[in-house]
């Protein structure tokens, strides 16, 4: 194998994977603050079991976040050495607003959160959670800024052959970056409206299954109480209230990545015609969108792809906002690539034994083309099935069925899927760049750069074959270590999060403690790390 090929697998299996705990980190975290917010108002003790429990997940899947993210930055020294050194006057700014402003406080502050429970007021103690959820959504803000910037290269100047930045506003006001963000942000909360539903789902089954809830003559749901620790009345509260938290976050979070997906599409169109041609399969010129393509896509002319179900103009609308505007499809773009950027890999040392080969500038369209769909539909089935779930639980609890319950479980993984779909699709997309050459006439369009020449020269291809095998090893075992913890945690419900809910109050007068006093706050451990840990 080439050592840029599996250079470009290291960096997608690593990427793809530590992509997974992102989403449910801001989004979680963004919940967790919200319900936290709703215990502060109202002193509901719901709403403090709501915020221990889905608290204690987003610190599992925070921690192994921060564990699988620093790989990610040393591989752009190791494997990626060319690309860094061509765009490492652009990528600084945005990379080290992230580390040190972002992420410092977005940590600190969480850590403040974590051991602050009895130190802290509690006005103080909430303000700490929100300035770290606020952090991490402006972490996610610098790392797209740099990827956008990839995407669609602004604000710098070609000095000797490489990109220096003239304009700084430019690159972080990038159209790119300004509609990815939402995107993104709307995509976590859709995978945390899901984690809240399938799992809240699971323990209102089993209060059904065990016999804690039973329902009336009237259909609606009585809430029992058991003699097992944590499994009263209030445990109901906290199950179909998270439940219909998720759902309406869920629903919400699709409308809006619908809407800024429409806007990327559009802005695709016209910074990376070839990335949205590919996915639509779209091998001619024309209006129709392709539901559903058979043939070879992944054929470099596209010759043998047949649309079965085409609707017309819908093409036109998602790249221009009209029915009859003509968009190009491969063929055409194929030429007008080969035009502008040539049709073999330059003769220069930069790219080894690659040097003189055939320019591929199509997409591998089975990636773009069915990462397309998958990303619509994934998160298309969430939303429904998170409207189907207020249908069903408008009686304060979820039908008996086990089958609707594992299909509930698992369906934690539709917005899961989507994004990953999505982020797949959007760097496979951009080949056979690197850095995408931006369209704009004004002249920045020199600045690009083939993905051939931005793998590091002096890494061999065993070398990188090692530590792909070494990453993808520590990468499993960490993959069993989390799903371990959060089932752990999961299955054992609220008194996971809380074990002070398994004992009797030594001091009669402990419950009678304000809620948001000092020391002998009621439901809480003497051991902060027993919510930490």
């Amino acid at each position: 194998m080439d050592a840029l090929e599996i250079a470009r697998w290291q960096f997608g299996i690593t990427t793809v994977y530590h992509f997974m705990m992102v989403p449910l980190t801001i989004g979680l975290g963004l919940v967790v603050a919200v319900i936290q917010t709703m215990w502060h108002r109202t002193g509901k003790p719901e709403y403090l079991r709501m915020t221990k429990f889905w608290g204690k997940l987003f610190l599992i899947n925070f921690i192994m976040g921060v564990a699988t993210g620093i790989v990610q930055e040393f591989q752009f020294g190791m494997a990626w050495s060319e690309y860094s050194r061509f765009v490492g006057d652009v990528f600084g700014a945005p990379l080290a607003m992230e580390a040190l402003l972002a992420f410092f406080v977005e940590s600190t502050f969480l850590g403040l959160w974590i051991f602050g429970w009895k130190q802290l007021k509690p006005a103080v103690h909430l303000a700490c959670l929100w300035i770290a959820v606020i952090g991490s959504a402006f972490s996610a803000y610098f790392i797209i800024v740099a990827n956008s910037w990839m995407q669609h290269p602004v604000g710098v100047e070609m000095i000797n052959g490489r990109p220096v930045m003239t304009d700084a506003w430019a690159v972080f006001t990038n159209n790119t970056a300004l509609v990815a963000v939402p995107h993104t942000l709307f995509g976590a909360l859709a995978v945390a409206g899901a984690f809240l539903l399938g799992i809240a789902w699971y323990h209102l089954w089993r209060r059904r299954h065990d016999g804690i809830d039973t329902i009336g003559a009237d259909g609606k749901v009585i809430p029992g109480e058991a003699a097992i620790p944590g499994r009263d009345r209030t445990d109901h509260a906290v199950w179909i209230r998270s439940l219909r938290i998720g759902a309406v976050v869920a629903m919400i979070s699709f409308a809006g990545t619908a809407v800024t997906g429409d806007l990327q599409g559009k802005l695709m169109f016209e910074q990376q015609p070839m990335k949205m041609a590919a996915a639509e399969a779209a091998c001619h010129d024309g209006t129709g969108f392709s539901i559903l393509s058979v043939g070879n896509v992944g054929s470099k002319n596209c010759d043998d792809v047949v649309a079965v179900i085409e609707v017309p103009g819908i093409l036109s609308f998602l790249a221009k906002g009209d029915f009859t505007t003509e968009v190009k499809g491969v063929n055409s773009l194929l030429d007008q690539y080969k035009a502008d950027y040539g049709t073999n890999l330059p003769d220069n040392p930069i790219y080894g034994d690659r040097a003189g080969q055939e320019i591929q500038y199509v997409p591998v369209m089975e990636v773009t083309y069915w990462g397309f769909r998958m990303m619509i539909g994934f998160g298309g089935v969430a939303a429904l099935a998170a409207l189907a779930a207020l249908w069903l639980t408008r009686k304060g609890t979820v039908p008996a069925s086990r089958g609707l319950m594992r299909l509930a479980v698992f369906g934690i993984l539709a917005p899961f899927g989507a994004n990953a779909a999505g982020w797949i699709f959007t760097e496979m997309g951009r080949q056979p760049f690197v850095v995408a050459p931006n369209p704009d006439p004004s002249g920045i369009d020199q600045v690009f750069m083939f993905t051939a020449a931005a793998v590091s020269p002096g890494v061999s291809a065993g070398e990188l074959l090692t530590s792909l095998v070494v990453l993808t090893a520590v990468y499993a075992v960490l993959l069993v270590v989390e799903v371990k913890l959060l089932v752990k945690y999961i299955r054992g419900g609220v008194v996971a999060a809380m074990p002070e809910l398994a004992h009797v109050p030594a001091d009669e007068n402990e419950d009678a403690a304000p809620r948001d006093g000092g020391p002998g706050r009621p439901g809480e451990a003497d051991d902060v790390l027993a919510f930490a840990y």
